[in-house]
């Protein structure tokens, strides 16, 4: 984990890099304060193995040996405009769990264990407390998906940020036995949908959150909301939840054809990403209560339903296809776990007009 430093002094002229506006010192500072909560995320794997400050990070790939054919598995993601609202709000230890949220679970749908992850932030300025908040949330949610984080980078951008903003991204990589990939050649007609809740919004559909709140209801993130029990900023920064510990453990405990990371473009498109040729999903609303805050959204910039649902998760983190006969086993093994879960829907041979997937009926009072 490093931050970037391109050196461009321009001997005899009196220009030097921290005249430009990059601080290098204040980077190493960023690095000081990171490396405590980093080697908090180590796995077997890489303990022992180089460290912060490094120009790469090490994972040991014998691990691999015990499966048969190892696919490595890889993603990348960042978490959009949510990062103002915790620029706003002087918060940056939650935007790291969003970030690794993201990242890991687009790695397990296809049935991968996430092994590493690599971070990337970029600031107008190094402010290294802030720049260690965020790699903080980073490593807490590394923890909460069970992976390591290896490495990463910090690039002080002056002239092309604000000396406050920032954003961040991040790169994944796990491991899955070929003959265990999970997805649409899998599921089969009467396989059963099973919805998992999310922690809210998640890390998607902010710009629409942002101008509806934000610019055409006029709240504050300091408002205190009723309905939500906590301020608007409180609402909106509470972290994405991290599937990936709890969609393997399902992998292991019953049968499972394909998951569905509930993300940008909603519910319905990205079960349907997982959904064959010649089958089609449907997903009951009348099964589940979406959270105030979608609600909220919703009256505030008096948004339609299809674009709600085309935009947010709608209280919907994860969605598993699983056989009608371990329903039982999958929502026992998510239950203790913690993890609230109900049948939502059913796969059925896609008739003429269908499409892949489809809501139906009213969400329950």
């Amino acid at each position: 984990m490093s931050v970037s430093d391109d050196r461009t002094e321009s001997a005899g002229t009196g220009a030097s890099y921290a005249a430009a506006g990059v601080d290098i010192e204040a980077g190493d500072r960023a690095v000081e304060l990171m490396k405590e909560w980093v080697k908090k995320t180590q796995r077997p794997e890489t303990t022992g193995l180089g460290g912060l400050g490094g120009f790469a990070g090490l994972f040991d790939a014998s691990a691999l040996k015990r499966y048969e054919r190892p696919l490595l598995a890889s993603a990348t993601d960042g978490v959009g405009t949510k990062v103002d609202l915790a620029r706003r709000l002087g918060v940056y230890d939650t935007i790291g769990r969003d970030l690794v949220g993201m990242v890991v679970d687009d790695l397990v749908v296809c049935g991968a264990e996430p092994l590493f992850m690599t971070d990337y932030i970029c600031v107008g300025k190094v402010h290294p407390e802030r720049v260690a908040a965020v790699v903080k949330g980073i490593a807490e949610g590394c923890v909460l998906a069970g992976c390591a984080l290896v490495g990463g980078e910090t690039a002080e951008h002056p002239g092309l940020l604000g000396q406050d903003e920032f954003d961040v991204a991040g790169a994944g990589t796990g491991v899955v036995e070929a003959d265990r990939v999970l997805g649409a050649d899998r599921v089969r007609a009467g396989d059963v949908v099973v919805a998992m809740e999310s922690s809210g919004l998640h890390s998607n559909g902010y710009s629409l959150v942002r101008h509806v709140l934000l610019e055409r209801a006029g709240m504050s993130l300091e408002q205190e909301v009723a309905e939500l029990g906590r301020t608007l900023g409180e609402e909106l920064l509470e972290p994405t939840r991290i599937y990936s510990l709890d969609c393997l453990a399902l992998t292991r405990t019953t049968e499972v054809h394909a998951f569905s990371h509930i993300t940008g473009g909603g519910l319905a498109n990205n079960l349907g990403r997982v959904i064959p040729d010649g089958l089609h999903a449907t997903v009951d609303r009348s099964t589940w209560t979406p959270g105030p805050v979608f609600d909220l959204v919703g009256r505030a910039g008096d948004v339609e339903r299809a674009e709600l649902e085309k935009t947010l998760n709608m209280g919907v983190g994860m969605m598993a296809v699983v056989p009608a006969e371990s329903v039982d086993a999958a929502l026992t093994t998510l239950a203790d776990r913690g993890v609230d879960a109900w049948v939502a829907g059913e796969i059925t041979e896609r008739g003429a007009q269908q499409g892949a997937a489809a809501l139906t009926g009213d969400h329950a009072a």
